[in-house]
Protein backbone atom coordinates (compact mmCIF):
# COMPACT_ATOMS: atom_id res chain seq x y z
CA UNK A 1 0.00 0.00 0.00
CA UNK A 2 1.15 3.43 -1.02
CA UNK A 3 1.70 5.83 1.92
CA UNK A 4 -0.77 8.00 0.10
CA UNK A 5 -3.59 5.63 -1.09
CA UNK A 6 -6.96 5.28 1.61
CA UNK A 7 -9.18 2.60 2.06
CA UNK A 8 -7.35 0.12 0.26
CA UNK A 9 -7.95 1.22 -2.89
CA UNK A 10 -5.29 -0.24 -5.32
CA UNK A 11 -4.24 1.36 -8.18
CA UNK A 12 -4.36 0.33 -11.63
CA UNK A 13 -0.61 -0.79 -12.54
CA UNK A 14 -0.83 0.18 -16.12
CA UNK A 15 -1.20 3.88 -14.89
CA UNK A 16 1.16 3.20 -11.46
CA UNK A 17 3.96 2.59 -13.95
CA UNK A 18 3.31 5.85 -16.63
CA UNK A 19 2.96 8.18 -13.57
CA UNK A 20 6.09 6.77 -11.79
CA UNK A 21 8.48 6.85 -14.90
CA UNK A 22 12.19 6.34 -13.48
CA UNK A 23 11.45 7.53 -10.18
CA UNK A 24 12.21 4.23 -8.02
CA UNK A 25 15.36 4.21 -10.48
CA UNK A 26 16.42 7.74 -10.25
CA UNK A 27 15.63 8.06 -6.33
CA UNK A 28 18.72 6.09 -5.31
CA UNK A 29 20.62 9.46 -6.17
CA UNK A 30 18.62 11.16 -3.49
CA UNK A 31 18.90 8.28 -0.91
CA UNK A 32 21.64 10.43 0.85
CA UNK A 33 20.32 13.29 1.33
CA UNK A 34 16.59 12.10 2.14
CA UNK A 35 17.96 10.78 4.85
CA UNK A 36 19.99 14.03 5.75
CA UNK A 37 16.83 15.91 5.20
CA UNK A 38 14.85 13.46 7.83
CA UNK A 39 17.44 13.82 10.45
CA UNK A 40 17.40 17.44 10.36
CA UNK A 41 13.39 17.21 10.33
CA UNK A 42 12.82 14.76 13.41
CA UNK A 43 15.38 17.12 15.66
CA UNK A 44 13.34 19.83 14.85
CA UNK A 45 10.25 17.75 15.59
CA UNK A 46 11.44 16.76 19.20
CA UNK A 47 12.11 20.82 19.17
CA UNK A 48 8.59 21.62 19.12
CA UNK A 49 7.44 18.67 21.35
CA UNK A 50 5.80 16.50 18.06
CA UNK A 51 8.62 13.93 19.67
CA UNK A 52 9.80 12.90 22.38
CA UNK A 53 13.79 12.36 23.23
CA UNK A 54 13.39 8.82 23.53
CA UNK A 55 11.86 8.40 19.86
CA UNK A 56 14.18 10.79 18.18
CA UNK A 57 17.00 9.17 19.55
CA UNK A 58 15.48 5.71 18.09
CA UNK A 59 14.94 7.29 14.73
CA UNK A 60 18.65 9.08 14.55
CA UNK A 61 19.99 6.08 15.54
CA UNK A 62 18.40 4.25 12.75
CA UNK A 63 18.50 7.33 10.30
CA UNK A 64 22.44 7.03 10.64
CA UNK A 65 22.73 3.07 10.07
CA UNK A 66 20.61 3.23 6.95
CA UNK A 67 22.69 6.01 5.85
CA UNK A 68 26.28 4.85 6.94
CA UNK A 69 25.65 0.85 6.55
CA UNK A 70 23.04 0.84 3.63
CA UNK A 71 23.75 3.95 1.72
CA UNK A 72 27.74 4.60 1.58
CA UNK A 73 28.31 0.85 1.07
CA UNK A 74 25.46 0.78 -2.16
CA UNK A 75 23.25 -1.78 -0.65
CA UNK A 76 20.35 0.88 -0.31
CA UNK A 77 17.61 -0.60 -2.53
CA UNK A 78 14.07 0.85 -3.26
CA UNK A 79 11.57 -2.53 -2.85
CA UNK A 80 9.12 -3.15 -5.66
CA UNK A 81 5.91 -1.85 -4.64
CA UNK A 82 7.57 1.37 -3.03
CA UNK A 83 6.59 4.29 -5.08
CA UNK A 84 9.94 6.69 -4.22
CA UNK A 85 13.11 7.35 -2.02
CA UNK A 86 11.15 8.98 0.61
CA UNK A 87 8.03 6.45 0.82
CA UNK A 88 10.94 3.84 1.12
CA UNK A 89 12.49 5.54 4.05
CA UNK A 90 9.48 5.71 5.94
CA UNK A 91 8.59 2.12 4.92
CA UNK A 92 12.19 1.26 6.77
CA UNK A 93 11.90 3.14 10.10
CA UNK A 94 7.86 1.53 10.12
CA UNK A 95 9.42 -1.94 9.80
CA UNK A 96 12.31 -1.34 11.68
CA UNK A 97 10.91 0.21 14.61
CA UNK A 98 7.26 0.06 14.55
CA UNK A 99 5.06 3.24 15.28
CA UNK A 100 7.41 5.68 15.98
CA UNK A 101 8.20 5.84 12.15
CA UNK A 102 5.46 6.85 11.11
CA UNK A 103 6.00 10.10 13.18
CA UNK A 104 8.55 11.96 10.80
CA UNK A 105 6.29 12.74 8.06
CA UNK A 106 3.94 15.47 10.63
CA UNK A 107 4.47 18.96 9.09
CA UNK A 108 6.07 17.77 5.59
CA UNK A 109 4.91 16.74 2.15
CA UNK A 110 6.23 14.55 -0.12
CA UNK A 111 6.00 18.11 -2.27
CA UNK A 112 8.93 20.23 0.37
CA UNK A 113 10.68 16.88 0.85
CA UNK A 114 11.83 16.12 -2.75
CA UNK A 115 12.54 19.84 -2.78
CA UNK A 116 14.99 19.70 0.15
CA UNK A 117 16.05 16.18 -1.88
CA UNK A 118 16.77 18.09 -4.77
CA UNK A 119 18.62 20.98 -3.45
CA UNK A 120 21.14 18.84 -1.32
CA UNK A 121 21.63 16.89 -3.95
CA UNK A 122 22.21 20.33 -6.00
CA UNK A 123 25.05 21.60 -3.45
CA UNK A 124 26.23 18.15 -3.33
CA UNK A 125 26.84 18.06 -7.01
CA UNK A 126 28.14 21.87 -7.56
CA UNK A 127 30.78 20.81 -4.93
CA UNK A 128 31.98 18.26 -7.38
CA UNK A 129 31.72 20.20 -10.24
CA UNK A 130 33.40 23.59 -8.85
CA UNK A 131 36.88 20.87 -8.10
CA UNK A 132 36.93 19.10 -11.47
CA UNK A 133 36.31 22.69 -13.54
CA UNK A 134 38.98 24.37 -10.95
CA UNK A 135 41.15 21.31 -11.84
CA UNK A 136 40.31 21.66 -15.47
CA UNK A 137 41.38 25.41 -15.48
CA UNK A 138 44.63 25.14 -13.66
CA UNK A 139 46.05 22.06 -16.44
CA UNK A 140 44.82 24.85 -19.08
CA UNK A 141 46.81 27.73 -17.81
CA UNK A 142 49.66 25.19 -17.34
CA UNK A 143 49.03 24.31 -21.10
CA UNK A 144 49.37 28.41 -21.80
CA UNK A 145 52.21 28.28 -20.59
CA UNK A 146 54.20 25.96 -21.95
CA UNK A 147 53.28 27.09 -25.48
CA UNK A 148 53.35 30.31 -24.88
CA UNK A 149 55.64 30.97 -27.79
CA UNK A 150 54.23 29.06 -30.29
CA UNK A 151 52.33 30.86 -32.83
CA UNK A 152 49.25 29.95 -34.41
CA UNK A 153 46.85 31.71 -37.01
CA UNK A 154 43.87 33.71 -35.50
CA UNK A 155 40.85 33.96 -37.48
CA UNK A 156 37.54 35.64 -38.25
CA UNK A 157 34.99 34.99 -40.38
CA UNK A 158 36.90 31.85 -40.49
CA UNK A 159 39.73 33.99 -43.02
CA UNK A 160 42.90 34.68 -41.86
CA UNK A 161 43.44 37.49 -39.45
CA UNK A 162 46.13 38.01 -36.93
CA UNK A 163 48.68 35.74 -35.49
CA UNK A 164 47.83 34.16 -31.91
CA UNK A 165 49.38 31.78 -29.79
CA UNK A 166 48.44 28.41 -28.20
CA UNK A 167 49.52 30.31 -25.08
CA UNK A 168 47.04 32.97 -26.00
CA UNK A 169 44.21 29.82 -27.05
CA UNK A 170 44.64 27.57 -23.80
CA UNK A 171 44.17 31.05 -21.46
CA UNK A 172 41.39 32.12 -23.30
CA UNK A 173 39.52 28.71 -22.41
CA UNK A 174 40.79 28.80 -19.10
CA UNK A 175 38.88 32.82 -18.54
CA UNK A 176 35.62 31.49 -19.87
CA UNK A 177 35.22 28.93 -17.33
CA UNK A 178 35.66 32.01 -14.82
CA UNK A 179 32.55 33.28 -15.91
CA UNK A 180 31.12 30.09 -16.45
CA UNK A 181 31.99 29.52 -12.46
CA UNK A 182 30.23 32.56 -11.64
CA UNK A 183 27.54 31.43 -13.12
CA UNK A 184 27.54 28.02 -11.13
CA UNK A 185 28.04 30.53 -7.91
CA UNK A 186 24.73 32.49 -8.61
CA UNK A 187 22.82 29.24 -8.71
CA UNK A 188 24.30 27.67 -5.62
CA UNK A 189 23.37 30.74 -3.47
CA UNK A 190 19.71 30.45 -5.48
CA UNK A 191 19.68 27.02 -4.78
CA UNK A 192 21.23 27.10 -1.26
CA UNK A 193 17.96 28.10 0.44
CA UNK A 194 15.38 26.22 2.76
CA UNK A 195 11.83 25.23 1.32
CA UNK A 196 11.57 22.80 4.40
CA UNK A 197 8.23 23.49 5.97
CA UNK A 198 6.68 24.77 2.76
CA UNK A 199 4.67 21.32 3.04
CA UNK A 200 2.41 21.01 0.06
CA UNK A 201 3.21 24.63 -0.71
CA UNK A 202 0.60 26.16 2.12
CA UNK A 203 3.05 25.58 4.94
CA UNK A 204 1.48 23.80 8.13
CA UNK A 205 -0.69 24.63 11.03
CA UNK A 206 2.18 23.01 13.27
CA UNK A 207 4.74 25.53 14.97
CA UNK A 208 7.82 24.35 12.60
CA UNK A 209 10.79 26.34 13.43
CA UNK A 210 12.08 26.55 9.80
CA UNK A 211 15.16 28.34 10.97
CA UNK A 212 16.28 25.67 13.04
CA UNK A 213 16.13 23.42 9.66
CA UNK A 214 17.77 25.77 8.01
CA UNK A 215 20.81 26.36 10.29
CA UNK A 216 20.70 22.29 11.06
CA UNK A 217 21.22 21.61 7.11
CA UNK A 218 23.37 24.62 6.04
CA UNK A 219 21.50 26.64 4.09
CA UNK A 220 22.36 30.15 3.71
CA UNK A 221 18.90 31.22 4.07
CA UNK A 222 15.43 30.41 4.07
CA UNK A 223 12.54 30.05 0.94
CA UNK A 224 10.42 32.52 3.05
CA UNK A 225 7.08 32.55 1.59
CA UNK A 226 5.81 29.23 1.10
CA UNK A 227 4.21 28.97 -2.00
CA UNK A 228 7.34 30.42 -3.28
CA UNK A 229 8.80 27.74 -1.98
CA UNK A 230 7.04 25.70 -4.22
CA UNK A 231 7.30 27.66 -7.68
CA UNK A 232 11.25 27.17 -6.96
CA UNK A 233 10.80 23.47 -8.22
CA UNK A 234 11.85 23.66 -12.26
CA UNK A 235 13.20 27.44 -12.02
CA UNK A 236 15.76 26.14 -9.32
CA UNK A 237 16.60 23.33 -12.33
CA UNK A 238 16.74 25.61 -15.02
CA UNK A 239 19.09 27.97 -13.40
CA UNK A 240 21.53 25.31 -12.35
CA UNK A 241 21.33 23.66 -15.48
CA UNK A 242 22.11 27.78 -17.61
CA UNK A 243 25.33 27.97 -15.49
CA UNK A 244 26.08 23.83 -16.22
CA UNK A 245 25.16 24.39 -20.21
CA UNK A 246 27.66 27.61 -19.91
CA UNK A 247 30.55 25.60 -19.11
CA UNK A 248 29.16 22.83 -21.53
CA UNK A 249 29.43 25.54 -24.63
CA UNK A 250 33.11 26.28 -23.29
CA UNK A 251 34.13 23.16 -23.79
CA UNK A 252 31.93 22.55 -26.92
CA UNK A 253 33.57 25.40 -28.27
CA UNK A 254 36.86 24.12 -27.84
CA UNK A 255 36.27 20.68 -29.06
CA UNK A 256 35.47 22.51 -32.03
CA UNK A 257 38.39 24.23 -32.94
CA UNK A 258 40.34 21.23 -31.68
CA UNK A 259 38.33 19.14 -34.70
CA UNK A 260 39.28 22.12 -36.84
CA UNK A 261 42.73 21.85 -35.96
CA UNK A 262 43.33 17.97 -36.16
CA UNK A 263 42.32 18.29 -39.78
CA UNK A 264 44.77 18.22 -42.73
CA UNK A 265 44.19 21.58 -43.96
CA UNK A 266 44.97 23.06 -40.48
CA UNK A 267 47.60 20.82 -38.89
CA UNK A 268 48.68 22.73 -36.26
CA UNK A 269 47.83 19.16 -33.68
CA UNK A 270 47.96 16.03 -33.51
CA UNK A 271 47.39 13.55 -30.96
CA UNK A 272 48.79 9.39 -30.64
CA UNK A 273 46.99 7.33 -32.63
CA UNK A 274 45.45 5.24 -29.90
CA UNK A 275 43.38 8.21 -29.19
CA UNK A 276 41.75 8.73 -32.63
CA UNK A 277 40.15 6.08 -34.57
CA UNK A 278 40.15 5.29 -38.07
CA UNK A 279 37.65 4.40 -41.18
CA UNK A 280 36.29 0.89 -42.46
CA UNK A 281 37.11 2.26 -45.98
CA UNK A 282 39.94 4.94 -45.63
CA UNK A 283 43.19 3.87 -44.22
CA UNK A 284 44.77 7.05 -43.39
CA UNK A 285 42.26 8.36 -41.63
CA UNK A 286 42.50 9.99 -38.17
CA UNK A 287 39.27 10.98 -36.62
CA UNK A 288 38.66 13.36 -33.14
CA UNK A 289 35.89 11.14 -32.13
CA UNK A 290 36.67 11.78 -28.84
CA UNK A 291 36.33 15.69 -29.14
CA UNK A 292 32.81 14.90 -31.85
CA UNK A 293 31.32 13.07 -29.01
CA UNK A 294 32.37 15.73 -25.97
CA UNK A 295 31.14 18.61 -28.80
CA UNK A 296 28.02 16.61 -29.16
CA UNK A 297 26.90 15.65 -25.17
CA UNK A 298 28.02 19.40 -24.57
CA UNK A 299 25.55 20.49 -26.89
CA UNK A 300 22.73 18.34 -25.62
CA UNK A 301 23.49 20.10 -21.92
CA UNK A 302 23.11 23.37 -23.78
CA UNK A 303 19.43 22.40 -24.83
CA UNK A 304 18.46 21.26 -21.17
CA UNK A 305 17.59 24.68 -19.40
CA UNK A 306 15.13 24.83 -23.19
CA UNK A 307 13.75 21.47 -22.17
CA UNK A 308 13.03 22.86 -18.52
CA UNK A 309 11.72 25.83 -19.55
CA UNK A 310 9.41 24.33 -21.88
CA UNK A 311 8.45 21.58 -19.03
CA UNK A 312 7.14 24.20 -16.40
CA UNK A 313 6.98 27.74 -17.98
CA UNK A 314 3.11 27.37 -18.26
CA UNK A 315 2.27 25.60 -15.00
CA UNK A 316 0.23 27.62 -12.37
CA UNK A 317 1.74 28.28 -8.71
CA UNK A 318 2.03 24.74 -6.78
CA UNK A 319 3.01 20.95 -7.29
CA UNK A 320 2.39 19.35 -10.67
CA UNK A 321 3.76 15.97 -11.62
CA UNK A 322 5.31 17.71 -14.60
CA UNK A 323 8.06 17.99 -12.68
CA UNK A 324 8.61 14.06 -12.58
CA UNK A 325 10.09 14.42 -16.22
CA UNK A 326 12.06 16.98 -15.63
CA UNK A 327 14.33 14.75 -12.84
CA UNK A 328 15.09 11.92 -15.38
CA UNK A 329 17.03 14.40 -17.02
CA UNK A 330 18.22 16.93 -14.74
CA UNK A 331 19.74 14.48 -12.37
CA UNK A 332 21.82 12.69 -14.75
CA UNK A 333 23.37 15.97 -16.20
CA UNK A 334 26.04 16.72 -13.48
CA UNK A 335 27.61 13.49 -13.86
CA UNK A 336 27.54 13.82 -17.96
CA UNK A 337 29.23 16.94 -17.91
CA UNK A 338 31.94 15.71 -15.13
CA UNK A 339 32.74 12.88 -17.84
CA UNK A 340 33.04 15.45 -20.78
CA UNK A 341 35.94 17.18 -18.67
CA UNK A 342 37.43 14.24 -17.32
CA UNK A 343 38.37 12.94 -21.11
CA UNK A 344 38.73 16.55 -22.16
CA UNK A 345 41.80 16.95 -19.82
CA UNK A 346 42.95 12.88 -20.32
CA UNK A 347 43.27 13.75 -24.31
CA UNK A 348 44.73 17.61 -24.03
CA UNK A 349 47.47 15.53 -21.64
CA UNK A 350 48.30 13.75 -24.81
CA UNK A 351 48.15 16.79 -26.98
CA UNK A 352 51.00 17.43 -29.70
CA UNK A 353 51.64 21.04 -30.66
CA UNK A 354 53.25 21.50 -34.23
CA UNK A 355 55.91 23.87 -33.94
CA UNK A 356 56.57 26.51 -36.80
CA UNK A 357 53.18 26.36 -37.93
CA UNK A 358 53.34 29.87 -39.43
CA UNK A 359 56.12 29.36 -42.20
CA UNK A 360 54.39 28.73 -44.79
CA UNK A 361 53.76 31.61 -47.46
CA UNK A 362 49.84 31.72 -47.05
CA UNK A 363 49.90 32.83 -43.70
CA UNK A 364 51.81 36.05 -44.23
CA UNK A 365 49.05 38.08 -44.46
CA UNK A 366 48.74 37.31 -40.75
CA UNK A 367 51.23 40.06 -40.36
CA UNK A 368 49.75 42.75 -42.14
CA UNK A 369 48.61 44.62 -39.00
CA UNK A 370 52.54 44.52 -37.66
CA UNK A 371 53.67 46.03 -40.83
CA UNK A 372 50.38 48.57 -40.74
CA UNK A 373 51.63 49.05 -37.12
CA UNK A 374 55.46 49.93 -38.06
CA UNK A 375 54.73 51.98 -40.46
CA UNK A 376 52.86 54.70 -38.31
CA UNK A 377 55.57 54.23 -35.78
CA UNK A 378 57.49 55.73 -38.50
CA UNK A 379 55.28 58.48 -39.15
CA UNK A 380 52.18 57.22 -40.98
CA UNK A 381 49.02 57.96 -39.76
CA UNK A 382 47.00 54.60 -39.59
CA UNK A 383 44.91 55.40 -42.57
CA UNK A 384 47.51 56.49 -44.73
CA UNK A 385 49.42 53.02 -43.38
CA UNK A 386 46.49 50.96 -44.08
CA UNK A 387 46.42 51.95 -47.45
CA UNK A 388 49.88 51.48 -48.14
CA UNK A 389 49.83 48.01 -46.83
CA UNK A 390 47.08 47.08 -49.14
CA UNK A 391 48.23 48.09 -52.01
CA UNK A 392 51.43 45.87 -51.28
CA UNK A 393 49.19 43.37 -50.37
CA UNK A 394 47.45 43.85 -54.22
CA UNK A 395 50.72 43.76 -56.03
CA UNK A 396 52.97 41.15 -54.63
CA UNK A 397 55.53 43.38 -52.68
CA UNK A 398 54.35 42.77 -49.17
CA UNK A 399 56.73 41.68 -46.51
CA UNK A 400 55.59 39.92 -43.29
CA UNK A 401 57.44 41.30 -40.32
CA UNK A 402 57.45 38.59 -37.22
CA UNK A 403 59.91 40.01 -34.45
CA UNK A 404 57.03 42.49 -33.87
CA UNK A 405 54.86 39.74 -31.95
CA UNK A 406 56.09 39.34 -29.11
CA UNK A 407 56.38 43.32 -28.51
CA UNK A 408 52.66 42.85 -27.69
CA UNK A 409 53.08 44.18 -23.97
CA UNK A 410 49.40 45.21 -23.15
CA UNK A 411 47.16 43.12 -20.76
CA UNK A 412 46.64 40.01 -22.91
CA UNK A 413 48.28 39.93 -25.85
CA UNK A 414 50.62 37.07 -26.63
CA UNK A 415 53.27 38.74 -25.01
CA UNK A 416 51.73 39.71 -21.52
CA UNK A 417 49.32 36.64 -20.78
CA UNK A 418 48.62 38.14 -17.57
CA UNK A 419 47.72 33.97 -16.43
CA UNK A 420 48.49 34.92 -12.95
CA UNK A 421 45.32 37.30 -13.01
CA UNK A 422 43.28 35.21 -14.92
CA UNK A 423 44.40 32.65 -11.64
CA UNK A 424 43.72 35.17 -8.79
CA UNK A 425 40.18 35.66 -10.50
CA UNK A 426 39.43 31.55 -10.42
CA UNK A 427 40.66 31.48 -7.03
CA UNK A 428 38.39 34.86 -5.80
CA UNK A 429 35.21 33.00 -7.02
CA UNK A 430 35.69 29.80 -5.68
CA UNK A 431 36.62 31.48 -2.44
CA UNK A 432 33.02 32.53 -2.22
CA UNK A 433 31.40 28.78 -1.72
CA UNK A 434 30.92 27.53 1.92
CA UNK A 435 31.64 23.71 0.58
CA UNK A 436 33.36 23.53 4.23
CA UNK A 437 30.61 24.65 5.75
CA UNK A 438 27.90 22.32 4.32
CA UNK A 439 31.01 19.37 4.93
CA UNK A 440 30.72 20.08 8.96
CA UNK A 441 27.26 20.26 8.84
CA UNK A 442 26.38 16.93 7.33
CA UNK A 443 29.13 15.29 9.35
CA UNK A 444 27.53 16.66 12.33
CA UNK A 445 23.93 15.29 11.57
CA UNK A 446 25.72 11.92 10.61
CA UNK A 447 28.10 11.52 12.98
CA UNK A 448 27.49 13.75 16.13
CA UNK A 449 26.14 13.57 19.28
CA UNK A 450 22.14 14.17 19.52
CA UNK A 451 22.24 16.43 22.51
CA UNK A 452 25.09 18.31 20.88
CA UNK A 453 22.81 19.17 17.64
Amino acid sequence: MKIWEKNNIIKNKEIEDFTSGKDSELDILLAPHDVIGTIAHVIMLENIGLLNKKDLEVLIQELRNIYINEILTNHFIINEGIEDIHSQIEFLLTDRLGEVGKKIHSGRSRNDQILVDLKLFVREKIKEIVFIISSFFDFLLELSEQYKNVLVPGYTHYQIAMPSSFGLWFAAYAESLIDDMLLIRTAYRITNKNPLGSAAGYGSSFPLNRKMTTELLGFENLNYNVVYAQMGRGKMERIVTESLSSCARTLSKMAQDICLYLSQNFNFISFPDHLTTGSSIMPHKKNPDVFEIIRAKCNRISSLPNEISLISSNLCSGYHRDFQIIKERFLPVFDELKKCFSIFRYMLNNIIVKNDILKEDKYHYLFSVEVVNKLVKEGYSFREAYQKVGLDIQNGSFKPLTKEIFSHSHEGSIGNLCNQKIRKMMQDVIKEFDFEKIDKVIERLIYGKIHLI
